[in-house]
């Protein structure tokens, strides 16, 4: 997704930094203070934190877990959202109030492992804890093994850097 990118500095702005989408340009807006290399850094990641955003809004949580526990059989969640704060797993689940929330850094991979992290969510709504009972669930799914390994191999490599 290649987008022109304005960096704004402001002396008014003493530690945020903030991005918006103008007329086609992502705007920058840093506090004058900070070095250039600080402003690469945050030019980086305010455009990673864009893409990510994008590539969400084109994938339909909802329908995805409807169809999975239509299929296997397992409850609805209550909620399903993307979540872009959730850097350390790939998805979670709240039992008592039937929430799951999917790590928004899955937007790019295949929407068969996306497919997988939701199945291993709503398996949660049925059994909290990861014993045998559990993994007989998420294992309903046909590319769980695959899935599993994909993710695990993911978790090796660094994250991907967008080609601007």
């Amino acid at each position: 997704m290649a987008m022109d990118i304005e960096v704004v500095r402001s002396a008014k702005r003493k530690k945020t930094v903030s991005a918006r989408v103008s007329d086609g340009v992502l705007k920058i807006s840093i506090p004058s203070w900070m070095s250039r290399a600080e402003e690469a850094k945050w030019v980086d990641e305010m455009y990673r934190r864009f893409e990510r955003r994008a590539r969400t809004s084109e994938i339909d949580l909802a329908s995805r877990a409807r169809a999975l526990a239509n299929k296997y059989d397992l409850p609805l969640p209550s909620s399903i959202k993307w979540s872009h704060n959730q850097d350390d797993r790939w998805g979670s689940c709240t039992p008592d109030d039937g929430t799951i929330r999917i790590s928004a850094r899955l937007s790019r991979e295949p929407l068969w492992v996306i497919d997988y992290v939701i199945m291993h969510e709503l398996a949660h709504l049925v059994v909290a804890s990861h014993n045998p009972k559990f993994w007989a669930i998420v294992e309903r799914y046909p590319k769980t093994e695959r899935a599993r390994g994909f993710l695990m191999a993911r978790e090796l490599q660094p994250l991907r850097r967008s080609s601007r």
